[in-house]
C-alpha cells in the first residue's frame, strides 16, 4: 500500500519514517511540510494512505481535504489537539492519534487500513463474479426491487432507477419520473444487487444506472440526462472510461 505524510515537524516526520519502515506492506510515496505542495503531489501518486497533521505552517489540512476529497484514500490525521478529534471524524477519517506518536498505536491503526483495504478488494472481487454470473444466466432489465421508506414498501423496476446516492447509512434511490426514495440501508447492501443490471459504483458515495448516462467529463463527473452531474472517484476514472466504451 502506498503511504503519503503530510507532517511539518521534522523530527515526528523522522520518527514516523522509522516505524513505517519496518512494515512490509507500506511504501512511502512522498511527504510535504506545506498544504500547498501536497495539494499537487496526493493526486499525482495517488496514495491509499495518508498521514495528515491538521494544523501545518500554511494552514490547516481540513480545508486541503474539503477541497480533493477523501473518497479515494484512507487519512489518519496526527495532531497535538484533541479539540479536533469529532471534526476529523464528521470529515471521514479513518483514525485519528494524539502526538506525540505512539509505535503500537500507530502500527495498529496502519494495520486496520491494511485489512480494510483487503476486504475491499475481495468485496469487488465478488461483485464482478456476482455480475458475471447474473449476466451468464440472460436476467433481463425488468427485475424488480423492494425499497422500503419510512413510510412504505414500494416495488420498483431497476431500469426505472436512474443512480443512488449514499448519505451516512442511508441510501437514496431517485428515479426516471424525478421521485426520490430514501431508505435506511447503506449503498453496499445494493451494489452487488444493482450491479449485474449496468449500474456501476463510480464514487464512494454514487451507484450509477448507465442507462443514464448522457456524458463523461475528464475533470471528473458524469452528466445524467436529467442534467445531474455524478461525482467519479479517480480511482473509478479509468473503470468508467472502460465501461462507457464497451456500451454497444
Amino acid at each position: 500500500m502506498k503511504l503519503y505524510i503530510l507532517e511539518d515537524e521534522v523530527l515526528i516526520l523522522q520518527h514516523i519514517l522509522q516505524i513505517v519502515n519496518k512494515i512490509d506492506y507500506l511504501e512511502v510515496v512522498g511527504s510535504a511540510a506545506e498544504i500547498a505542495v501536497a495539494a499537487k503531489e496526493i493526486p499525482a501518486v495517488k496514495p491509499d494512505i495518508i498521514l495528515a497533521d491538521i494544523r501545518l505552517k500554511d494552514g490547516d489540512s481540513f480545508h486541503l481535504f474539503h477541497e480533493i476529497g477523501i473518497a479515494d484514500f484512507q487519512v489518519i490525521f496526527l495532531t497535538a489537539y484533541d479539540q479536533y478529534a469529532i471534526q476529523a471524524l464528521n470529515l471521514g477519517a479513518f483514525g485519528y492519534l494524539l502526538k506525540p506518536i505512539d509505535e503500537v498505536s500507530l502500527t495498529a491503526l496502519l494495520n486496520k487500513c491494511f485489512h480494510h483495504s483487503e476486504q475491499e478488494k475481495f468485496e469487488q472481487q465478488q461483485l464482478a463474479v456476482s455480475r458475471e454470473h447474473y449476466l451468464a444466466q440472460g436476467l433481463g432489465a425488468s427485475k424488480r426491487i423492494a425499497l422500503k421508506s419510512v413510510e412504505y414498501i414500494e416495488i420498483v423496476n431497476i431500469d426505472d432507477i436512474m443512480f443512488c446516492k449514499s448519505d451516512r447509512g442511508y441510501t437514496s434511490f431517485y428515479l426516471n419520473d424525478g421521485r426520490e426514495i430514501v431508505v435506511s440501508k447503506g449503498l453496499k447492501d445494493y451494489e452487488s444487487l444493482l450491479t449485474p443490471f449496468g449500474f456501476l459504483r463510480c464514487h464512494q458515495s454514487f451507484l450509477v444506472n448507465f442507462k443514464y448516462v448522457k456524458k463523461y467529463y475528464r475533470e471528473g463527473y458524469l452528466q445524467m440526462e436529467n442534467k445531474e452531474n455524478i461525482l467519479v472517484s479517480s480511482r473509478k476514472k479509468e473503470e468508467v472510461i472502460k465501461y462507457l466504451e464497451n456500451i454497444a
